[in-house]
């Protein structure tokens, strides 16, 4: 844990939030929740085994144990105990449907008293904090390659295009209490915390973030964040929260909390306890629903809201078994247990395939299957895309890999045409839809306009950005191909 020194200045957090499923993806697994006291995205994983319901099942919680805590150890049990409680409820969900079994959720997010902020953080979702124009990331991956580039094997560039950069080492999955990174941080006006997941931090860098994050609205900056990541491929779910720290306000005190991407698009099952009515509220009843947010939490309340230890989930009898089990068992049926839930795209004679497992062998043994091979020819694809295709290209699961092999599909067959194209010119295509661009009021204070169309009056995309995937201009460039 960071320590902070205590700050009397009471501040407000102006906070805005923005989800939307990008490019490739067929649904949303990301979750954001943003309110005058809290911060937080939750990005999903699992495919087919609900991503979206554990993300949900985070922000859900969040939200509902959201209120306003003075101290900044107890605003550090609270995010603690929202942690535990949502990864307790994931396993009652597991353990009601096992199909659900491989589903899980980051967590990042942080919790505002006025005049700092409680920051809890497990798995690759990020949190930043922009502050005299300089960006700093507060939080620490904890996945694969992040370890790689901590023992110093690779280099952050060489972590943007790893084929295991997706592989997260923890995460909220409700088979065992997850151990949160916990930091406290005092705030000045003028701060900018950018939560979010990786659909953003994983195409655009740092310094396209702060440049982005810099602009003075801060409803255009959400917008031209998500915009730009979008832009530079968008293979991936795209969560955004930002909080910017202005003096006190009550009106931005008493404005609304914020729930964005699949919180608001999914049903929470009701299991681990007897359903019942719900609250006076509306609300679910098989979630606590938390004290006002006024003052400190109520000395009787301490307990229930406290981080608890998760449940077990087996009976005594049963755990013995499976001890012994695993004992002998021992890793070997872990790891093949492990690359039974994977899937990735890479070569195999020459055209694109779908893989199940893990790219490599150990001991001579190979730990993947081919599953679907394809007539995509590797050689049809722009440079980037072959790069990334030997490489190999991990995905979440079968139907990602189908809806990848798709996009790869257009790839090689706009390439194939923009080929036959050079040796045959034809007239020029008229222009094909494209996302449209918002206007950037870059003097301060400026009203943001609504986009358009017209040439002569839009304000040009900013050019000083460094997206780590092609942009779709250049996917599109002849010499591409």
């Amino acid at each position: 844990m960071v320590a902070a020194e205590r700050s009397s200045a009471p501040y407000s957090i102006r906070a805005l939030a923005h989800s939307e499923v990008g490019r490739i993806r067929k649904n949303n697994q990301d979750s954001g929740y943003a309110s005058p006291t809290m911060l937080l995205v939750c990005d999903g994983m699992g495919g087919a085994a609900a991503g979206d319901l554990a993300s949900a099942v985070a922000a859900v919680e969040a939200s509902r144990s959201d209120r306003r805590i003075a101290g900044a150890e107890d605003m550090l049990s609270a995010m603690s105990g929202i942690i535990s409680r949502t990864n307790a409820r994931l396993g009652d969900l597991i353990d009601d449907d096992h199909a659900l079994d491989g589903m899980g959720t980051t967590f990042c997010g942080g919790m505002f008293n006025g005049s700092q902020l409680a920051i809890a953080h497990v798995g690759d979702s990020r949190g930043y904090l922009l502050r005299d124009g300089e960006l700093t990331q507060i939080t620490h991956d904890h996945s694969w390659v992040q370890q790689l580039i901590d023992e110093g094997r690779i280099t952050p560039e060489q972590a943007a295009t790893h084929p295991h950069r997706s592989l997260i080492l923890k995460v909220l999955n409700g088979q065992m209490d997850a151990d949160p990174d916990l930091i406290v941080m005092d705030v000045r006006p003028g701060d900018r915390f950018l939560f979010c997941s990786d659909g953003l931090s994983g195409l655009i860098d740092d310094a396209s973030i702060a440049t982005l994050l810099a602009i003075p609205d801060v409803a255009v900056a959400v917008e031209f964040l998500a915009h730009a990541a979008y832009e530079a491929g968008g293979h991936d779910n795209i969560t955004v929260v930002v909080g910017e720290v202005v003096e006190h306000d009550d009106d931005l005190e008493r404005a609304a909390p914020i729930l964005v991407g699949s919180a608001t698009e999914v049903t929470i099952p009701r299991v681990g306890i007897s359903p019942g009515p719900s609250n006076a509220d509306g609300h679910d009843s098989t979630y606590p629903t938390p004290p006002a947010q006024t003052g400190e939490l109520p000395p009787d309340e301490v307990a229930r809201y406290a981080p608890r230890e998760a449940k077990r989930r087996w009976p005594g009898t049963l755990a013995a078994i499976l001890v012994v089990a695993l004992v002998l068992g021992g890793s070997a049926w872990g790891a093949v247990a492990f690359t039974r839930t994977r899937y990735f795209v890479a070569v195999h004679d020459g055209n694109v395939a779908i893989y199940n497992g893990l790219p490599g062998t150990v001991l001579g043994y190979e730990l993947n299957t081919l599953v679907e091979d394809t007539d995509i020819a590797v050689a049809d694809l722009p440079r980037y895309y072959q790069r990334d295709v030997n490489n190999t290209i991990a995905v979440d699961d079968l139907a990602a890999a189908q809806v990848t092999a798709g996009e790869l599909r257009m790839r090689a067959e706009q390439c194939v045409a923009t080929r036959l194209a050079r040796s045959n010119p034809q007239p020029s295509p008229s222009p094909t839809a494209s996302r449209t661009v918002p206007q950037l009021p870059y003097a301060t204070g400026a009203p943001a306009q609504p986009a358009t169309s017209s040439p002569e009056s839009a304000v040009p995309y900013p050019t000083n950005l460094a997206p780590l995937t092609p942009a779709a201009s250049s996917e599109a460039d002849p010499e591409a191909c």
